[in-house]
């Protein structure tokens, strides 16, 4: 095996599974087991009025996503798979979870015009 760009790529996103599906997990159980609902379809770094109410979508979320990584995990070290498959799945997982996050957090925010925080409209 030549180490050249294509094995270095290989071993970053194959280390990088750990800590995302580390992430994702740990935001499920904070928000199905210890209802930390600060995490919950942000936006701007700002959860919804309502968390509570989109809780479960976004422990769904990261749950069936770091479920499908712990079994991409296992079947990488096992040899099971084949990189073509393991990448195409950690891959469409990892865009999965982005695509729905950002799905629930723009229907947990409501679509009216926001204030703006730092502008005031006082005439001079």
């Amino acid at each position: 095996m030549v180490f050249d760009i294509s094995v270095a790529m290989t071993w970053i996103l194959f280390l990088a599974l750990f800590p995302i599906t580390f992430f994702w997990l740990r935001r499920a159980w904070r928000i199905l087991a210890k209802g930390d609902y600060s995490e919950v379809a942000l936006k701007r770094g700002e959860p919804p009025a309502n968390a509570r109410k989109f809780a479960p979508y976004c422990a769904g979320i990261n749950l069936i996503g770091g479920c499908i990584l712990i079994w991409d995990i296992i079947n990488i070290l096992l040899g099971a798979m084949a990189y073509d498959t393991w990448s195409a799945i950690a891959g469409m997982t990892i865009w999965f979870k982005f695509i729905a996050d950002f799905i629930l957090s723009r229907h947990a925010h409501p679509w009216g015009k926001q204030a703006d925080k730092n502008h005031t409209d006082k005439k001079v």
